[in-house]
């Protein structure tokens, strides 16, 4: 055997299949070799199947066998769920972590890989059950036999008796040998494994806690309402959130701050104190505290540590109290330039030269709630506020101030409604009318009047993509001639992940990544994909701030044509990715992954695919890439 043959070290689970004979070494060596001669990145085991050398089957007889011995993150890289790299980013996380953490924890924690994922993984490969204990209540009396504190910390919990005397546990971590051990200890040998998921163990187990403790022991008497108001709204800030969520659940108050998208867990809350910390909430920003059966909003501007900043507040009436939500607004000076929301470079010279100089016209920008549509329009009117130029606004409310325009807030509780003011607001000599959003058939109406009177309108709209703005648009009853005159620009955005720039790393898709993109190797050979393998800057996440992803539609003739003939989406669509540069949202997630902005899993979760992309190449080329 050579030398090379000697030094190649298989990962855990071929080893056994090699130890225990159902797959010959030269076999193994054969088809690794094969591995690291693709293009695509494969898992070795994925190579051996195909090859024909063994069956599911083997390997599930093998993993069964020797479930005892397994970790589970040799398990899942041996499987082909968990790279190399990812294994080893994991394992030094944990080595650098001062607490005793199980890397299944770690795993889930930085999202290498979904709670979810991970125990159906377990489950198929270990023929270990999976067990949903929302569906079921525990037996109380085996909980009894132990305490939560060690089903806490060595994650299992006793669901129930079953035939022949044997207890069935629920474990997030049936391969854990610490956690077994400690079960057997407390309900002797004859135990079922089942699994469970890590979020919904920990769940139940903070259920039953609070559950038996008084309502004395958990009152309100150690929190002060002021300070854990202040503390929420600090914590949001400086740990970058855009929403504060305050939930009162069944058992407790939840507290998640959104943070680049993602909804993250801060901290719980005993359920009576949620009654004084809405009502903090709603003293802070002037809401009625008497009010408890409706909705309400309200506004605060908030001072820490010699910084103020605005606060945007929601109460929305549940059965069991008010949710609370909380938008963290930024000021002036963090507001973003023209040149920073994310444009490509043709792409933006062509919205500045074409579009931003328009004397007059509608800018449509769209997207759904938390796509960064007003950033958009807010960097817009930085951009064209000139002492020659009248802006002014109608907001629900106004969220950015910018000193040199007339911005309205709507107040409908005093008869400033949007009806009201968007009568008014021509008569004040405008050169650019921003209206905060197009939300029924009145305020579209508007926007397309004071357009075809000489004005320049911004605007928000609710849709899809570009497309479905001018569709809804028609749907609403606005005359197609009147569309296609006065409509100059539809942009449609998403907010995706950023690459950490501290932590990234070159990373090849593999084969189920690219045919789920609906392309090949071949087409994505000049991308330069990365990942990030997790710091402590991005949290261990791999991602740091958020990148807009943008589409851009300029109606120009044959567009306007086809508006004007009634043409249905596809047909729109097809013309406009013909004519006049539409590049989809799909299409550009995909540049800005292929330089290294974001990740194609942030690409497949996040922007709508209505066609198949163009290549790479031809997409590189329009948007100057």
């Amino acid at each position: 055997m050579d030398r090379e043959t000697k030094e190649i070290k298989f990962n855990t689970i071929v080893q056994l299949l090699v130890d225990e004979g159902l797959l010959q070494k030269e076999k193994a060596v054969y088809s690794y070799k094969v591995t690291q001669k693709l293009q695509t990145k494969r898992a070795h085991l994925d190579v051996i199947k195909e090859l024909g050398y063994l069956q599911d089957e083997d390997i599930r007889k093998i993993l069964k066998k020797h479930q005892g011995s397994l970790r589970i993150g040799d398990l899942l890289n041996g499987l082909g769920y968990l790279s190399h790299e990812d294994l080893e980013s994991a394992l030094i996380i944990q080595k650098n972590t001062k607490e005793e953490i199980k890397i299944g924890d770690i795993l889930i924690d930085h999202h290498y890989i979904s709670d979810d994922n991970l125990t159906e993984i377990i489950s198929i490969q270990l023929d270990i059950p999976i067990i949903e204990i929302v569906t079921q209540d525990p037996d109380s009396e085996l909980i009894d036999q132990g305490n939560l504190e060690l089903y806490k910390k060595f994650h299992f919990l006793p669901i129930k008796r079953i035939d022949k005397g044997a207890v069935q546990i629920a474990f997030s971590d049936p391969l854990d040998p610490h956690s077994i051990q400690q079960a057997k200890t407390i309900f002797g040998n004859n135990i079922e494994k089942g699994i469970i998921r890590k979020s919904q163990l920990e769940e139940k187990l903070h259920h039953l806690k609070s559950s038996r403790e008084t309502e004395e022991e958990r009152g309100p008497s150690k929190f002060n309402v002021m300070d854990v108001a202040n503390y929420i709204i600090e914590n949001a800030y400086h740990l970058d959130a855009s929403d504060i969520h305050v939930e009162p659940l069944e058992d407790r108050v939840r507290v998640r701050f959104r943070q680049d998208g993602v909804m993250v867990h801060f901290r719980d809350y005993p359920s009576s104190l949620h009654a004084k910390l809405a009502s903090r909430f709603k003293i802070m920003c002037g809401a009625d505290i008497a009010e408890k059966r409706r909705h309400q909003d309200g506004r605060l501007l908030f001072e820490h540590n010699g910084i103020k900043f605005d606060l945007r507040m929601s109460f929305f009436v549940t059965v069991y109290g008010d949710n609370i939500v909380m938008r963290l607004l930024k000021t002036q000076e963090q507001l973003l330039g023209i040149d920073e929301i994310g444009m490509l470079p043709n792409v933006l010279n062509r919205f500045k030269d074409e579009i931003l100089s328009l004397p007059s016209g509608v800018l449509l920008v769209t997207g759904p709630t938390g796509s960064g549509k007003s950033s958009t329009v807010y960097s817009c009117i930085n951009h064209i506020n000139k002492p020659d130029i009248t802006i002014i606004t109608a907001e629900d409310p106004v969220e950015y101030k910018i000193n040199g325009i007339a911005q309205c807030s709507i107040k409908t509780d005093i008869g400033r409604t949007f009806e009201e003011t968007l009568k008014h607001i021509v008569r004040q000599d405008p050169d650019v009318v921003v209206i905060g959003e197009i939300r029924d058939v009145f305020s579209a109406q508007t926007c397309i009047q004071t357009a075809l009177t000489g004005h320049k309108v911004l605007t928000t709209f609710h849709t899809e993509d570009s497309i479905g703005a001018l569709v809804r648009l028609l749907n609403m009853n606005i005359e197609p001639f009147l569309v296609a005159s006065t409509v100059v620009c539809v942009i449609a955005q998403r907010l995706l992940r950023r690459v950490c720039d501290e932590c990234s790393a070159p990373y090849h898709p593999d084969l189920t990544e690219l045919r789920r993109l609906g392309t090949s190797h071949s087409e994505m050979a000049e991308a330069k994909f990365l990942k990030g393998k997790g710091c402590k800057k991005c949290k261990h996440t791999g991602y740091r701030g958020r990148i807009a992803i943008i589409e851009m539609l300029i109606p120009e003739e044959m567009i306007r044509e086809a508006v004007l003939a009634k043409k249905t989406t596809h047909e729109l669509r097809q013309i406009s990715l013909k004519h006049s540069g539409l590049i989809t949202l799909f299409e550009d997630g995909l540049v800005k992954a292929a330089i290294g902005l974001t990740t194609l899993e942030e690409v497949l979760r996040a922007l709508p695919r209505v066609s198949k992309p163009r290549p790479l190449s031809v997409i590189r080329k329009i948007v100057g890439a």
